[in-house]
């Protein structure tokens, strides 16, 4: 740009040469500047500096850094460890240059690996498929009182299957609510899917015992992961965010009975948008269909009582739920011959309340 306007210029003025090339006087200034600073200096070496340590010396400090001694300690323990003894090396920083020049600048310590835990896949078609349970605290008349609240949802159906509020967390509750619920829903050896998070009641052998005693295959999410988990703490967020939960429960039958009511009013009055606006009721005992056919016959007579109102497009109920996961592989497809859970690896997709 500086080459065309000097060429351009020629005795004219600066701004008229500016406007001429479309440019801001600012911009050639600020080029000549630039072009006048830029000086070729002749490359030099650093010169050594008069403290560093000779070739001898930093021989001597690389070999007691890798001796095996030393080898898994980082550099500040050696130093420490070093001047305890008596023993001055060299400075925690000249210890870190050495071995960066070396190539040796990474992890030194010997530390524990963590396991690499499955990323849960689960799938459910029908109800009584898969279940998710968790365990939330309420808050009770008194700081630092709590109550815990065991809940076990069907996460096809979004029904609550089971729940109970007690005192303590314990396996052997856990356990108890598990074996009733099962009971009570009459589920198969081999069709059921328990999953978890990695609390202690959950990953214990109380319950493991049990869930092997009635052949129900057991998955738990990966630590410090909730979304392995989106179906037990969405339905906990719908609990706490209704406009009648309490600060604080009084006692633990109050906090029974506004369970009792909110579970009632969550199982067959609350409408899903997760199940296509049902109520887990009817997808969990089969009455979606019927109510489904019944939307669709009300919606077709309104259509035709007004065409125009629908701009010619026969509307159409919100689709029931074909599957449900947790975690889906991706461009994931219900297979035609589906096996239950408990003898394939699947999971189902989170949807909120």
């Amino acid at each position: 740009m500086i080459e065309a306007f000097d060429t351009l210029r020629s005795g004219l003025a600066v701004s008229v040469a500016c406007q001429a090339l479309g440019v801001p006087r600012a911009s050639i200034y600020r080029a000549r500047r630039r072009r006048r600073s830029i000086v070729v200096r002749a490359a030099t070496a650093r010169p050594r500096p008069p403290l560093a340590l000779n070739e001898a010396e930093r021989e001597r400090v690389l070999a007691v850094l890798n001796s095996e001694r030393f080898a898994d300690m980082a550099p500040p323990a050696i130093y420490a460890t070093l001047l305890d003894q008596g023993l001055y090396l060299a400075s925690v920083r000249t210890m870190y240059r050495l071995l960066a020049a070396e190539g040796q600048s990474l992890e030194r310590r010997c530390q524990r690996v963590h396991p690499v835990y499955a990323k849960p896949e689960l799938l459910a078609v029908r109800p009584n498929e898969v279940w998710s349970w968790d365990i939330s605290k309420l808050k009770g008349p008194v700081r630092w009182s709590v109550y815990h609240l065991y809940v076990i949802l069907d996460i096809f159906s979004r029904y609550v299957v089971g729940w109970m509020v007690a005192l303590r967390e314990s396996a052997e509750l856990a356990e108890q609510l598990i074996a009733e619920t099962i009971a009570k829903q009459h589920i198969a050896p081999g069709t059921l899917t328990l999953h978890a998070d990695r609390g202690t009641s959950m990953r214990s052998k109380t319950v493991a015992q049990l869930l092997i005693d009635l052949d129900v295959a057991r998955t738990h999410s990966r630590p410090h992961v909730s979304d392995d988990n989106p179906y037990s703490e969405s339905q906990f967020k719908t609990l706490k965010y209704r406009p009648d939960f309490p600060e604080r429960f009084g006692s633990l039958e109050d906090a029974r009975a506004h369970c009792q009511r909110f579970f009632h009013w969550y199982n067959n009055d609350h409408r899903h948008s997760g199940i296509g606006l049902m109520t887990p009721h009817a997808v969990h005992y089969g009455t979606a269909e019927t109510m489904q056919v019944q939307r669709a016959h009300v919606l077709q007579q309104a259509y035709e009582a007004n065409p125009l109102r629908f701009k010619g497009h026969l509307p159409q109920p919100p689709a029931l739920p074909t599957a449900a996961w947790i975690n889906p592989p991706k461009e994931a497809t219900p297979p035609e011959n589906h096996t239950p859970c408990s003898l394939i690896t699947v999971n189902q997709v989170s949807q909120s309340d």
